[in-house]
């Protein structure tokens, strides 16, 4: 299904009073749309700064090949496909791996292996991992901040050696000691899960893995809004209409009711859902906004190869001590090569890069190079900046954020979502789930249409 199977709408309504305003068409506001269309509401206007469907999840065509913004992968057991089942036919199943680049220039299995980054290091590592995790624990201090988190529970030498102090910063923008901890328990639980001594003995002896409750999927190889295109395709035959490309200039509120300015038309409803992120809510509404409310600023590189890659996991991570890179994302396991290459995608973090293009491939040309990773032909195809690409939790920003929703709220704004909460949310099941706990009543009635 083609772009020009959604309604865009770019000029003045013939109809401007709707049920209900979603800010932003990502996978929230999509839901949101389906939960509130279910719920007995017709009329709805999705509104989109972008072009595109799809929030984040963007993607780029160049030269036959199709990049993404960072690494999604869907699942077939997902709440989004409650309310869309019509996207599992269009998702590629795929068999994705998930490997790190080490600080001792191997290639092992991520997050943490515990064959080679423990026992397969040598009796006196094993032992200083030990000793490590014991000190840790037993002085047991305060733990305030994600470094804190992960070395109460994997100790200091351990969180060095594997290389996740390193990727932590890259991953945050920042040190991981001025992350808040609610950041590291939502983003990191999987630290605490991997040291238990229940996952530490079965490392110590071969064991038959279970498979994969669920099946991997990745978007259309066409790119997302080949698959996003179909979900509002179905909304909309159900009533709603889709702004995209519009600039909202502001959100008034008069008599129980709002008006969202766009560049040449207004709307009105009594009814606003913003997904966008919370300081644009803000400001939209003429509320004061929180310059500490800080997101990632993502740089993404499209690269293709032919050649020796120098390793088999479709994701790789750099847990390196070096290297301004955090991840890539082997596309071409997913959907084949193009005339014989290769291609993939690699996220930076802006900052790490001064924030320069040319910086960033230059910083990761060098680095695959100094570890023997991707010997032969390797072309940047492109690259993209993404600010706002996810939310960062420095200096209690839970409470930041919980006074920003507050004054939203008060407004008459419910605002929600990995944007509009302020919500690092690693998945679209993640979304879903979030979208319908704010937005279902209680016991999750729904009705059919």
């Amino acid at each position: 299904m083609s772009e020009t199977s959604v309604e865009i709408c770019r000029g003045d309504l013939d109809q401007d009073v709707f049920d209900a305003v979603i800010l932003g068409a990502g996978i929230t506001g999509l839901v949101s749309a389906s939960i509130l269309q279910d719920l007995g509401c017709r009329k709805i206007a999705v509104i989109d700064e972008f072009e595109k469907l799809g929030g984040n999840h963007i993607d780029r065509a160049i030269k036959g090949y199709t990049f993404d913004i960072g690494s999604l992968i869907f699942q077939d057991d997902s709440p989004l496909l409650k309310h869309f089942p019509e996207l599992l036919e269009h998702y590629v199943p795929i068999k994705p791996t998930w490997g790190k680049l080490t600080p001792q220039g191997g290639v092992t299995s991520y997050p943490l292996s515990i064959k080679d980054d423990i026992f397969g290091s040598g009796l006196w590592v094993v032992l200083r991992v030990g000793l490590s995790v014991a000190v840790s624990r037993l002085l047991r201090r305060r733990i305030e901040n994600a470094r804190d988190f992960a070395r109460y529970w994997i100790g200091d030498f351990l969180l060095k050696r594997s290389g996740l102090e390193s990727y932590m910063r890259r991953f945050f923008g920042i040190p991981a000691e001025n992350v808040d901890l609610e950041f590291a328990e939502k983003r990191m639980l999987w630290i605490k899960e991997h040291a238990t001594p229940k996952v530490l003995f079965r490392g110590m002896r071969r064991h038959r893995s279970a498979g994969p409750k669920n099946r991997q999927l990745a978007r259309p190889r066409e790119g997302y809004n080949a698959l996003y295109a179909v979900s509002a395709e179905k909304l909309r035959g159900r009533g709603a209409t889709f702004m995209l490309g519009q600039q909202i200039k502001s959100i008034t509120k008069r008599d129980g009711r709002f008006d969202v300015v766009l560049n040449g038309s207004r709307i009105t409803t009594s009814r606003v859902i913003s997904t966008i992120p919370i300081n644009r809510a803000l400001a939209l509404c003429g509320l004061n906004t929180d310059p500490h409310l800080s997101s990632v600023t993502l740089i993404s590189l499209y690269f293709s190869f032919s050649g020796n890659r120098g390793f088999d996991y479709s994701i790789l991570y750099n847990f390196a001590h070096d290297g301004a890179w955090k991840r890539l994302t082997m596309y071409s396991d997913f959907y084949g090569r193009i005339e014989g290459r290769e291609y993939f995608g690699v996220e930076v973090i802006a900052s790490h890069a001064g924030d320069d293009l040319a910086i960033a491939e230059e910083d990761f040309r060098a680095h695959v190079t100094k570890n023997k990773l991707f010997a032969g032909d390797l072309v940047c195809e492109g690259s993209q900046i993404v600010p706002c690409a996810y939310p960062i939790y420095t200096g209690q920003a839970h409470r930041r954020v919980a006074e920003a929703l507050m004054h939203l709220r008060d407004f008459g704004i419910e605002s929600f979502g990995r944007q509009g909460g302020f919500d690092y949310q690693p998945t679209a099941r993640v979304s879903t789930q979030n979208a319908e706990a704010h937005l279902m009543p209680a016991g999750g009635a729904r009705t059919e249409n």
